[in-house]
């Protein structure tokens, strides 16, 4: 397929700046784009790729126009525009609808007449799948599932009982969703299981990438809101409730219990206790921990940079030392008090 620049522009409410019947058919990087892809600009530090980039239209903030001879889409956020002409130019294939013969539904499922299942699918008793929803293959729906309007599950995908999945929702392969929760009790030197009896539940146009685990609820119920984006590998205990629009990037813990705000921003690698409360407008920049609440929106930092591993051991020693240094300097200022 292909696309003018008059109808990319419209799609993302951009004025054209060239040839508006000039003809897009995918998509490039400033560096690698030929002259019938469309690329971005969207950081600064790839401005320097603008006066070799062999792209048929770049997409730009205002203001960027300068010096850039080839076709322009002149937008008020570059990245933002770009996302809305990829997705208008890849769309994501909806699945035909039926039901393969291999795939095993319990008779007092409730499916829609327009789902797609796939090969070697399994949904169990009291499933409900609405209108222009897709599994895929392999996937194992248990007792109770809800499946909201178009939502797609991948291959491979295990929604555990009573998870309730809402409309526009895409879970990635390898995801399970409702397992029990790390419920524990120790009985003299023993560990016993505290039964979950909790559910999860995903609001609409959340995303949750492969192989995230989210475990139910042990007695409220783990809770996924509206718009929540969730990468690849990350494990959410359970009772965790996490605020519409936050997004989190891969491999992250989120101990159980924890409340997390809305308008939050993840970075990967971070790993959160259990039974705090994170307020709305915090971002967490990467590797961080966090092991008390935060109640006032902002940035928030922890663990060291990479640097020299030769700087890095006698940072190391003097770590070791600090609690010395400490008792010598508090001992110096009693002194100087004296």
């Amino acid at each position: 397929m292909s696309w003018t620049l008059a109808q990319i522009a419209e799609h993302v409410n951009g004025q054209v700046v060239g040839d508006p019947d000039y003809t897009i058919r995918s998509v490039g990087t400033l560096t690698h784009a030929g002259p019938e892809d469309l690329s971005f600009l969207a950081n600064n530090k790839y401005r320097k790729f603008l006066a070799s980039t062999s792209a048929g239209a770049v997409i730009v903030a205002a203001g960027a126009e300068a010096d850039i001879t080839t076709n322009l889409i002149v937008v008020e956020d570059a990245y933002v525009a770009y996302a809305q002409a990829a997705s208008l130019m890849y769309p994501i294939p909806k699945a035909a609808a039926g039901i393969h013969p291999s795939a095993w539904v319990h008779p007092e499922a409730r499916l829609a007449d327009n789902v797609s299942i796939a090969a070697q699918v399994t949904i169990d008793r009291g499933a409900v799948i609405a209108d222009g929803a897709s599994i895929g293959p392999g996937s194992v729906i248990e007792a109770d599932v809800s499946i909201g309007r178009d939502s797609v599950i991948k291959a491979n995908v295990t929604l555990c009982r009573e998870v309730q999945v809402g409309e526009r929702v895409v879970i990635h392969p390898g995801v399970v969703i409702g397992a029990d929760g790390f419920g524990i009790a120790n009985n003299q030197g023993r560990w016993i299981k505290v039964p979950q009896v909790g559910r999860v539940i995903i609001g609409d146009d959340v995303e949750i990438g492969a192989n995230t685990t989210i475990d139910r609820g042990a007695i409220d119920d783990t809770i996924i809101g509206q718009g929540v984006k969730l990468d690849n590998q990350i494990q959410i205990g359970h009772n965790v409730t996490i605020g519409d629009h936050t997004v989190i990037a891969g491999c992250v813990g989120i101990a159980g219990s924890t409340h997390i705000g809305s308008h939050c921003a993840i970075g990967g690698g971070t790993g959160i206790a259990g039974h705090i409360e994170i307020t709305d407008g915090v971002q967490l920049t990467g590797m961080s921990m966090v092991t008390k609440s935060i109640t006032e929106a902002g940035v928030y930092s922890s663990g060291i940079p990479i640097e020299p591993a030769r700087q890095w051991h006698k940072n190391v020693i003097r770590y070791r030392q600090m609690d010395k240094l400490f008792e010598r300097v508090t001992l110096l200022e009693k002194r100087l008090k004296d």
